[in-house]
């Protein structure tokens, strides 16, 4: 090949990608110019779904565009999270997840997506802490210097309840037994209000949920808070430790909520979404909306929230595979 036939064909690959370059740089500015379609992969009413129901007026408020919240639940978010990453990479149809986003894949022999390399991390938007409650009737332990001692004294005499095999509370109070070896049984509820209820009654001694979740029944003290997770206390409930000032920073595993769409969206409507994002985020009616929740607004950068991804599957998949957990 001659330099000039070089060249030629230089200029002919030049000219092929300069119009998809400018196209995609166009399309990024102009976006978005039609409706956005906000997948959650739970029910209506719950946390995922109240944040993405925050959201998407907000959004449409600012750029004109409808925002519509699809609910597709079902197999612990895996059906909603798949018809994201099936979705076109440009921006119109994007994911509100929480942190059972890492938990799902090793719950399930056959996951149809990556969710590393099938997914658009955007950014994170609220975080919830999870506490640790003993029920004070039929566990009377103060702190959980004698908690400890208390199970270490009698391996196997004490219960825990969870909404079910695999949940976010299943999985966190297993991390918990297995950095500390302890030995507790497993009581499986179809969701909370029943694993709740017995905690209550004190047919289980105790139970890993959210601090808003508990909250009413700590202030009418019937429960006691022994640790709370994530790196600091949480605002609901200050008074309680976390599990860090113990000592345990393993513990730091806050419930985390973010946006994500397909893999290989475009970086420019990345940042476009993550500082829309990060300015709903701030904004004084959404943190009061948030806090009745029991959220905690937040923010990230999308490389943040990928590197929190990256971390959290190991650790989880480790937990399932010690624990020998399978999804119900």
């Amino acid at each position: 090949m001659t330099i000039f036939q070089s060249r030629a064909v230089w200029a002919g690959a030049l000219s092929a990608v300069l119009p998809a370059a400018a196209a995609l740089a166009q399309t990024a500015a102009s976006y978005p110019s039609r409706a956005i379609t906000l997948v959650v992969p739970y029910t209506p009413g719950s946390g995922i779904d109240i944040l993405a129901r925050v959201i998407a007026p907000k959004l449409n408020r600012k750029w004109g565009e409808p925002v519509v919240v699809d609910n597709k639940p079902g197999a612990s978010g895996i059906i909603g999270a798949d018809a994201v990453a099936k979705a076109a990479p440009n921006g119109y149809t994007l994911m509100v997840t929480v942190n059972s986003f890492t938990m799902a894949p090793p719950l399930y022999r056959n996951m149809p997506y990556d969710p590393v390399a099938d997914f658009t991390p955007i950014a994170k938007i609220a975080l919830a802490s999870y506490t640790f409650a003993v029920n004070p009737a039929v566990l009377p332990v103060r702190d959980f210097s004698e908690f400890v001692a208390a199970v270490k004294a009698k391996p196997g005499a004490f219960n825990y309840g969870s909404p079910g095999n695999g949940t976010a509370f299943h999985l966190a109070m297993e991390l918990m037994k297995q950095h500390l070896g302890l030995q507790i049984v497993h009581v499986p509820y179809k969701g909370l209000s029943g694993a709740m209820t017995d905690l209550l009654s004190g047919r289980v001694h105790m139970m890993f949920a959210t601090v808003h979740a508990l909250l009413p029944s700590r202030k009418a003290g019937k429960l006691r808070f022994l640790a709370v997770t994530g790196p600091v206390r949480s605002p609901f409930a200050p008074d309680a430790p976390t599990f860090r000032e113990r000592g345990f920073d393993f513990m730091d595993i806050d419930a985390w909520y973010a946006v994500m769409g397909p893999a290989r969206l475009p970086r420019d409507i990345v940042a476009k979404l993550n500082a829309e994002l990060g300015a709903i985020m701030i904004m004084a009616d959404v943190r009061e909306q948030l806090t009745n929740q029991g959220l905690v607004p937040a923010t990230s950068t999308p490389e943040e929230l990928a590197t929190l991804i990256k971390a959290d599957l190991p650790r989880w998949a480790k937990v399932v595979a010690e624990a020998k957990i399978s999804a119900d």
